[in-house]
């Protein structure tokens, strides 16, 4: 049974993507710890990160560098955060969070219904800032 990671990879169900490549995606997370909050996810279906090829571990975190720098831009937060815990998905993922304390770090106080008019500007304006770098798979 395919992930609701690799659902999304492959359009089944909406998400907000803000890079796109042949190896990987990333998108907005629909439960954000923190405002701008973006998900790198290999299109490859994995349990676990340590499961992927070194190579393929590293470009998600190449792909999570140039959207961190984007955030950090776009928002100004103290610091941007990375994170891969995997107990959610079963499918291998990178968190990308803007962060003003360890806080935002918490699950348990994702925000269950962010604003959908705030999702759509923050996707347009990371994938243009990820084009503006150079990036070319920015979903503009």
């Amino acid at each position: 049974m395919p992930t609701i990671f690799t659902r999304i990879l492959e359009g089944e169900i909406p998400a907000r993507f803000v890079y796109t490549d042949s190896a990987c995606a990333a998108f907005l997370d629909v439960r954000p710890l923190a405002r701008g909050h973006c998900l790198v996810v290999p299109r490859k279906e994995v349990d676990q990160w340590t499961d992927l090829s070194a190579g393929e571990a590293a470009h998600l975190t190449e792909v999570a560098h140039a959207i961190g720098n984007v955030q950090m831009r776009l928002l100004s937060p103290t610091r941007i955060g990375l994170m891969i815990a995997g107990f959610e998905v079963p499918h291998a993922h990178v968190h990308v969070v803007p962060l003003d304390s360890m806080a935002n770090l918490d699950f348990a106080l994702a925000d269950a219904s962010p604003d959908p008019e705030d999702l759509d500007w923050l996707r347009t304006r990371i994938a243009e800032g990820l084009e503006a770098a150079g990036h070319e798979g920015a979903a503009t």
